[in-house]
């Protein structure tokens, strides 16, 4: 793609033209997201969700890959979990490898999954305990979350959970919580509870790339800054909804038939019109 000066094209227009076309489930595939449609309790369908999520990282043909060989080992992920003990988790996931992930860290922290299924209920209970309504966003309850799950590795390294605490944008977890909070033709949702207007958009390199040339951030670093900077951004477009075209513009780098500069260029002659263009106050 070409660079874009740093004025901001952002449209409307373009962006709702964008997702009534592509926001379907059609056009999920190849996306971890996928196998949540597969689990129609959300006891079952939460936990599969951090899965996939935690593993999205790499090559998306080998995250399927993975996440499968996961899943295929539980028919309900919930009763896998509540009847699976620590040695067993060990054993089964032994020979597990996605990239940097190991099994035995897979296993941990599906241990420490099944300790806060045990003390919260269900991962959207443990979830809403560090949630709390003088938050402007879910950064506070994400970190409580992160360290609830990871109790387990006892300050070992963790590369599946990491924390904003640390300043990670948090991709995964915040692509999970999209997942489980937004519901349209493609996030299922379940996590009612939890406002659509306090999610942060999951940032990943190509997020900020198109966000730069977008102009809803001159930062070079894809941290939680940034984070906050692209989400207030699209709050401006839309308050509700401020992650609403997570899934649709990261099409954009994944789909043949999706021309990235063509949209652009779209923006760029709207923008010029002056018609919807989001402007900073």
């Amino acid at each position: 793609m070409n660079k874009t000066s740093n004025r901001t094209i952002a449209n409307a227009e373009n962006l709702c033209e964008l997702y009534e076309k592509y926001n379907r489930r059609e056009f999920v595939h190849p996306d971890p997201l996928e196998f949540l449609y597969d689990y129609k309790e959300l006891r079952d369908r939460e936990i599969v969700g951090l899965i996939a999520s935690c593993l999205a990282y790499g090559a998306v043909r080998q995250i399927l890959k993975s996440v499968s060989a996961v899943l295929k080992r539980m028919e309900s992920p919930y009763e896998f979990l509540r009847t699976t003990d620590r040695d067993s988790l060990l054993e089964i996931f032994k020979e597990f490898k996605h990239r940097f992930t190991t099994g035995e860290e897979l296993a941990t922290m599906l241990w420490g999954v099944k300790l806060a299924l045990e003390k919260f209920g269900s991962l959207k209970e443990c979830f809403e305990m560090g949630l709390k309504p003088e938050h402007d966003n879910i950064t506070p309850a994400l970190a409580d979350f992160a360290r609830e799950l990871s109790s387990p590795f006892e300050r070992r390294p963790r590369s599946l959970l990491p924390s904003p605490d640390l300043g990670s944008a948090c991709k995964r977890l915040n692509l999970f919580l999209r997942w489980m909070v937004r519901i349209d033709a493609v996030d299922p949702g379940g996590w009612d509870d939890v406002p659509r207007t306090k999610l942060i958009i999951p940032l990943d390199v190509h997020m900020h790339r198109i966000s730069r040339q977008l102009g809803l951030t001159t930062r070079k670093q894809a941290d939680l800054r940034t984070a906050y900077e692209i989400t207030a951004a699209f709050r401006k477009i839309e308050p509700e909804d401020p992650i609403r075209y997570d899934f649709v513009l990261t099409r954009l780098g994944i789909r043949d038939d999706l021309d990235p500069e063509e949209f652009l260029q779209s923006c760029r002659m709207k923008a010029s019109e002056g018609k919807g263009a989001y402007r900073p106050t």
